[in-house]
Parts: C-alpha cells; structure tokens; sequence
C-alpha cells in the first residue's frame, strides 16, 4: 500500500463480513477502508477480477478507486479479496503453507495497448513474447537489473521484444525527475542506448538542482542535454503518462516486470526466449 493509502484509508488486516447477496465494491470501500472524513470517493471502478490459485472460493477484485483529497484528484489503486461464499472480504490475503502475499502477486494482465514502439528499447515489435519494465533509473534494485536486461538482449539473439516505462520513486529519488526527463528526451531523438547510460550515474538521490544533474551526466557519462530540451511540455506528458500506466497496472515498486501479458515475479521468465 502506497504513502497515499496510508494517509487516506484504514489498515484493513482481519476479514470482514459482507452484506448476503452481490458484493458491491463501492460501498465496501466507502464503509470499510476510506475512513478519513477529507477524503471522498467519487467512484470505484473495478478493472479486473482474478481467481485465487488452488482449490478456494476466493477472489482478488483489481480495482480503481477515484478520490478527492483537499481538493485535489487522486487515483488509488486496490486489491479487495472476497469470499462471497461465507461472506468475508479482506484487504491482505496470505498462503499459510507457501507464505504468499497475494496482494504482491496478483497484478492486472496487460493490455496490448502497452506494446508500442516509443517504449520499445531491444529487439523486434513483432517478436513473440514481450516484456516490459518499469523503472527508475536511481533505484538500487533497477541499477543492478536493467543494465544486466540490457547486456543479455545484446549478447544473445531471440524471439522477444523489450518495452521500457518510466516510473521514477521521487518520494526516494528526487534525482530522478529530472534522470527520466533526461532519458525521455533522448529517446524522443532515437537514442535509446545513450538513455540507458543514465543507469551508471553517480549522484546523490536527493539532489533537485537541474543544472549540477546535466552537468554530472556531462561529466561522468559524456551525455549532453539541454535544460530547453527537457522542460518541453512533450516531455514532461511522456514521463507523466508513463507514470499512470504504472499505477494502472498496479505497480507499488521498482524494478516491476510484466512477461507476456502477466506479472513476473522473479523478473527472469525472458531468459528461457534468448539463446
């Protein structure tokens, strides 16, 4: 659950019961997990429901909840599980036997509105299988991956296309406001290479000034990028929208990968396609 839901909602741990009948996901969240008086629900769209795996009655309602807070337009994304055979319904649901956290597992499967070429940064648009990730360019977790993704898509050859998103942290990496602009913009001029470069950047997390993070990419990296051509309102949009296809497949963290439409949990479902 994001800072926002924390802020916003109830922690919601136990089960609760529901009303007999058809389980009305809106008045659920109105009545049970939206319990600060500033904040409105508008509307609760539900975008997908996904069975839980094994033998069980329960499922995972993948929802958009659409809420106003001091005025302004929040989207909250939100998985609700519900048993409406006894009636319960829970924001948290666990495997007792294997320890899985359903809510961290159970994603929306990818439209394939998402595979298009402004995102697509290795191999072919018409390849087989497709993935995609979302990420910073500052987060330890995708400094560590992404270059390596990198590396084995051009070390080796096969049937898969790689799609890039950005989805910069900038509760934890105020830096990367300025990094994804940066990158957008290259990519905007056919320099996807030069993009992904931004990776090795040495830089404090918490630095905001423009010009000394141009000068550092200038420096360390040779990448040279105006202020001009990152303030563009095409930019700025790009990144933007980016950002929202991330919360509309519910990513709550970076590095997230999709393979094949679903989420990918172990990020290494692409390995098997490159020989």
């Amino acid at each position: 659950m994001s800072l926002m839901s924390k802020l916003l909602m109830s922690s919601i741990v136990g089960t609760l019961i529901i009303h007999a009948g058809a389980f009305d996901i809106e008045r659920f969240v109105k009545q049970n997990v939206v319990k600060n008086p500033q904040v409105k629900v508008k509307n609760v769209k539900t975008m997908s429901t996904k069975k839980i795996p094994g033998d069980n009655t329960w499922n995972a309602y993948l929802v958009m909840v659409n809420l106003t807070f001091k005025g302004k337009a929040i989207k909250e994304p939100m998985t609700i599980f519900v048993d409406e055979k006894s009636g319960l319904a829970t924001m948290a649901l666990m495997d007792a036997n294997t320890g899985t956290d359903y809510q961290r597992v159970i994603k929306p499967s990818m439209p394939e509105s998402y595979y298009n070429e402004a995102h697509l940064i290795a191999g072919d648009k018409d390849a087989k299988h497709k993935m995609v990730i979302f990420s910073d360019p500052q987060c330890p977790f995708c400094i560590r991956y992404v270059p390596g993704v990198l590396k084995d898509f051009k070390a080796k050859k096969g049937d898969v296309a790689l799609y890039y998103y950005h989805m910069p942290l900038l509760r934890l990496h105020p830096v990367s406001e300025v990094l994804t602009r940066v990158m957008e913009a290259l990519q905007k001029e056919g320099k996807t290479d030069t993009a992904m470069k931004v990776y090795g950047l040495k830089i404090s997390a918490g630095e905001k000034n423009e010009e000394k993070i141009l000068a550092a990419l200038k420096k360390q990296l040779q990448i040279e990028v105006s202020k001009e051509a990152i303030a563009k309102k095409e930019i700025k949009e790009a990144v933007k929208k980016d950002m929202e296809a991330a919360t509309q497949m519910m990513v709550r963290g970076t590095p997230t990968v999709y393979f094949d439409g679903e989420f990918d949990e172990n990020r290494a479902k692409y390995k098997q396609f490159l020989k």
